[in-house]
């Protein structure tokens, strides 16, 4: 059985999407975050930290290829994963992608309180530095099979949604 993947910005609600997902699939739910800090025995702000984005790619890299072993899943994948081409290739390969999509205000209310653990935010405005990163990002999300918004919605609805559409 394919696996089923999370992509999105952060914020979009890959995590809380995926779990309840994983629920009405009847899968296991796995967070690609929560493998890669297992691996470096550090939080994902801390291995950014002290460590740099670069390390953090490679944990990153290496957890997917691990996670892509298995079948049936439901997996978040972090929102810079897909900026791998390789990680692209493997999604591709093993699974269904599902992309999560969220008007950009309503992403930078869900963040603001979220900034502090959120390495890529750190600096300037928080409103510029998310449409900074939308845009550099516009093309690695863009070969999901499905779309999917999370605006306005509850965890529930959107998992429902993604249900439906996975048929």
């Amino acid at each position: 059985m394919k696996l089923v993947y999370l992509t999105g910005f952060m914020g979009v609600g890959k995590s809380a999407v995926g779990r309840e997902l994983a629920l009405r699939l009847g899968r296991r739910f796995i967070d690609l975050d929560a493998h890669v800090e297992r691996a470096a025995g550090a939080a994902v702000a801390t291995v950014f930290a002290r460590r740099g984005e670069k390390a953090f790619r490679r944990l990153e890299r290496a957890a997917l290829a691990r996670v892509a072993r298995r079948s049936g899943a439901v997996v978040a994948l972090g929102g810079g994963a897909l900026l791998d081409a390789r990680n692209r290739a493997l999604v591709a390969r093993t699974g269904t992608l599902v992309r999560l999509t969220c008007a950009r205000a309503e992403l930078v209310r869900r963040l603001r309180p979220q900034r502090a653990r959120r390495p890529l935010l750190a600096a300037g405005s928080l409103g510029a530095r998310v449409a900074a990163l939308l845009k550099a990002r516009r093309g690695a999300y863009a070969g999901a099979d499905l779309t999917v918004s999370t605006t306005g919605l509850t965890t529930e609805r959107v998992a429902a949604r993604i249900a439906r559409r996975l048929g």
